[in-house]
């Protein structure tokens, strides 16, 4: 484990650094506190991904397990500089090892890490970090948290879905709609139903949206550009009737002569697919909300 952890995802999210908050400072002194203690990790759990993670002493060490929960406990023994092994730490009761710090997509959490004596079997073994201990921060351009897309989406699918939606394709006794696009700030949001018409359950092997050429006149002209949602409300794998989903996607353009190209596929042995291609007229009409 890294004495360390820094976790950045700011390229991905294009990012280049935060902007100035209005946020009051914080004191040491006035940090929530932590207790930890040897033998027991410390699982702070996020409502949101996790960027960034802070350790500010050698006397803390942790990773993160998944991408909303870091993982912390006390480092048991110094090392030198090949990694090995030297003198073990010895800590007091009370004492102060160090400030825990958590910055999610849209706010940071700050603790103070204070030793307790392994005799104790009240310490904690994982906390959910509070809408109290949040201070929010500030990004140069609009980003949504997934807390936040989560809510937008909701919001839509809410909202009776349209019975002339936008696109509709039929095949193999199944439907897939696509019901109605909506746009805020930079981001796209596909509102979309599938629909098994047939007793047969489908079980869904990857659902792909990719730009491509509206006319192909050879396998190899086919230039196509594979896009992934930034966030789905409802990851389904299973398809038996209806299923409502929002598909949320970064703001993209794309000229006339291509299209947006909706696949669902299902796993073999069946593999039964249906294709749905989608003009860039039908997004430039999206609502807003």
């Amino acid at each position: 484990m890294k004495k360390i952890l820094l976790l950045a995802i700011f390229s991905l999210l294009g990012i280049g650094g935060f902007a100035q908050t209005a946020t009051k400072e914080q004191i040491v002194s006035d940090l929530p506190e932590l207790e930890i203690t040897e033998g027991i990790n410390l699982h702070i759990i996020s409502p949101e991904p996790i960027q960034y993670v802070d350790l500010s002493t050698q006397k803390l060490t942790g990773d993160l397990p998944t991408s909303n929960i870091a993982r912390i406990k006390i480092t048991d023994a110094e090392t030198d500089q090949t990694g090995k092994t030297k003198n073990p730490i010895h800590y007091s009761v009370g004492e102060n090892i160090g400030i825990i710090t958590v910055v999610g997509q849209s706010f940071i959490a700050q603790y103070k890490a204070v030793y307790r004596n392994s005799e104790n079997f009240n310490t904690i073994t994982n906390i959910h970090i509070q809408a109290e201990d949040m201070q929010p921060i500030e990004f140069n351009k609009m980003i949504f948290s997934n807390l936040e897309l989560r809510k937008f989406a909701m919001d839509i699918i809410q909202k009776k879905a349209d019975k002339n939606p936008i696109r509709e394709e039929k095949d193999f006794k199944l439907g897939v709609q696509l019901n109605n696009v909506y746009v805020l700030s930079d981001y796209i949001f596909l509102d979309m139903t599938f629909k098994n018409n047939s007793n047969l359950s489908y079980d869904i092997e990857d659902l792909k949206f990719s730009i491509e050429d509206k006319k192909i006149y050879k396998a190899t002209n086919n230039q196509s550009i594979e896009m992934t949602p930034i966030f789905q409300l409802n990851p389904n794998k299973h398809l038996r009737k209806n299923f409502r989903n929002i598909y949320v996607f970064k703001k993209f353009t794309y000229p006339n002569s291509k299209v947006m190209m909706i696949r669902l596929i299902e796993e073999q042995l069946s593999g039964r697919t249906i294709e749905m291609k989608v003009n860039y007229s039908e997004i430039l009409k999206a609502d807003t909300f």
